[in-house]
């Protein structure tokens, strides 16, 4: 059975007809603009498709794209739903007892966003929050997220409103339902405080990128067990920073990179 398949394999190559490639499906939200969302004609777009597209044309791969809720993402990717997660997910110590993840292609950092003009005093000069200060506040956050995890750990008495998806955070926060909300201050920039519905807010706490709840950076998650198929996408991620396609695909939706040269190194 194997000397038939080498042969039929061979004679497609001689005939002109390719072989079928490797399809990797990708789990992402489809809702988080501007790094994962579908246009109003439907079609996906965002940093992390473009990255998924770039890897995928490096190592050879079709995708497959998945759209799945944030809660329910590495469950999903350990169920066989899918392959890998592109969906801006935060390289953790909790989140490696669980799964893999390449070498890192984009920043992880949150900051928080209220009302403008309100001097709440909620982080000292070193940047460490004062507790006393979040008394009475309502904090909107993404379930399951890092900026849970950060709060849990850091302020486990505030008050916090959770939500399914980033979308309502803006909704709540500009109907004022939440005080305030910890978020990517990329997309944040982007996609609420550049806008109309975003005037009257603005970030109210410096960015915090503690590597114990933030990680050291956004990479591809993939199952743990398959070394091969890691190698493949952290060679992939270099490549993409060294010949500056990670820059490229940034500067469509941001005024700068959002990824480490160093990462390139090495």
């Amino acid at each position: 059975m194997k000397s038939l398949t080498k042969l039929i394999c061979a004679a497609m190559f001689v005939i002109g007809v390719p072989a079928s490639a490797e399809t990797l499906r990708v789990g992402m939200e489809c809702t988080y603009a501007p790094f994962n969302y579908r246009t109003s004609s439907g079609d996906l777009v965002g940093y992390d498709v473009d990255v998924a597209k770039g890897v995928a044309e490096i190592i050879g791969a079709d995708l497959e794209f998945v759209c799945q809720q944030w809660d329910g993402m590495i469950p999903a990717l350990l169920a066989n739903k899918f392959d890998l997660i592109v969906a801006s997910m935060s390289i953790t110590e909790s989140r490696l007892e669980k799964i893999d993840f390449s070498s890192p292609y984009r920043d992880s950092v949150g900051r928080l966003v209220g009302k403008s003009g309100q001097d709440m005093n909620l982080f000292d000069p070193s940047g460490n929050p004062i507790p006393e200060n979040f008394s009475g506040l309502r904090i909107g956050l993404e379930r399951a997220s890092t900026y849970e995890s950060w709060f849990n750990a850091k302020l486990p008495n505030a008050n916090v409103v959770l939500y399914d998806g980033s979308e309502p955070l803006y909704l709540d926060l500009v109907n004022g339902r939440v005080d305030a909300i910890m978020t990517n201050p990329m997309k944040a920039h982007l996609r609420f405080l550049a806008k109309e519905e975003g005037s009257g807010f603005e970030f109210i706490s410096p960015a915090i990128s503690e590597v114990e709840f933030f990680g050291i950076g956004v990479g591809i998650g993939l199952r743990q067990g398959q070394p091969e198929l890691k190698a493949r996408l952290d060679s992939a991620i270099k490549k993409l920073i060294n010949t500056g396609k990670l820059t490229e695909y940034a500067l469509k939706y941001f005024p700068f990179p959002i990824h480490n040269e160093e990462w390139g190194d090495g």
